[in-house]
């Protein structure tokens, strides 16, 4: 099953309107994800360009999201991977993340994010993906290429870990 494509869309039109759509939800992502909005906004742009270059082989067995989405996750992991990556100071402030609505967060939702932030990729990737992005288990675990169980077991050791975090609480679990 290939893409939907509007006739007469050319590739570049196409990955215009992917940009469009999905850019402010794939730098929240990453930028949580690698703690800085300029790699972030790099990891994006890489995001793009990859999907541009392949944009003939996405079969349709998933949304688009959801495909950027694990470019994007892909090319984060990648990132972290990178020599440099450990070289450069990777802490974001809470004012540099992009957001959804135009009135400050609250004191409790910077709280919540700056935990997120600390959480072990394995589990920051389920909770951005679950709770941020709204995908659901199944999708998640085709991203990840993991089960759903272990989708679920992630999401809900995440759940405890944020819970001892806000709650001040001591995770005695690596």
């Amino acid at each position: 099953m290939g893409m939907i494509q509007a006739p007469n869309q050319t590739p570049a039109d196409r990955l215009d309107q992917m940009v469009r759509q999905y850019e402010k939800d794939l730098l929240r992502v990453c930028c949580i994800y690698l703690r800085d909005r300029t790699a972030a906004e790099d990891v994006v742009q890489e995001t793009f360009l990859k999907a541009f270059r392949n944009l003939d082989s996405f079969r349709g067995e998933s949304s688009e999201k959801t495909w950027l989405m694990r470019i994007a996750i892909n090319c984060c992991r990648d990132y972290r991977r990178s020599a440099w990556y450990r070289y450069i100071d990777n802490r974001v402030s809470i004012d540099q993340l992009p957001t959804l609505s135009a009135s400050p967060p609250s004191d409790e939702h910077i709280a919540l994010t700056m935990a997120i932030m600390k959480l072990k990729p394995k589990y920051l990737e389920v909770v951005l993906l679950y709770f941020y992005e709204g995908c659901t288990i199944k999708e998640i675990a085709g991203m990840l290429n993991l089960t759903e169980a272990a989708v679920s077991t992630r999401i809900g050791k995440a759940k405890r870990k944020l819970r001892d975090e806000l709650e001040g609480g001591e995770d005695d679990e690596k």
